[in-house]
């Protein structure tokens, strides 16, 4: 299935944890940049890749890129997990591994 999938993003930056919640609407996205020079927004986006498990050239911002409130756009519309939370234990290789939590 190939399409489009938009996504409501709702960002932390300077988080101290990199983590994010899918609760099936919203993405609630902790990034460890902040916000200065776009640096967050690239996070975002290599994030949400990681996330939907496409290349981070298939993820684009489409509105919010100066705001906490994002709306994100997907290249694959089968490209959406089912609600869960990830949140990495080490950078390495399990950095950003997605895995069922409460």
């Amino acid at each position: 299935m190939s399409g489009r999938a938009r996504v409501a993003v709702r960002v932390h930056p300077r988080a101290r944890i990199a983590r994010l919640e899918w609760d099936g609407s919203t993405l609630q996205l902790w990034v460890r940049e902040p916000p200065a020079g776009g640096r967050a927004n690239a996070a975002v986006i290599r994030a949400v890749a990681r996330w939907a498990d496409v290349a981070p050239s298939q993820v684009a911002i489409v509105s919010g890129a100066a705001a906490r409130h994002k709306l994100v756009e997907i290249d694959r519309a089968d490209a959406l997990p089912v609600p869960a939370v990830w949140s990495p234990q080490r950078r390495g290789s399990n950095y950003g591994k997605r895995t069922p939590g409460s």
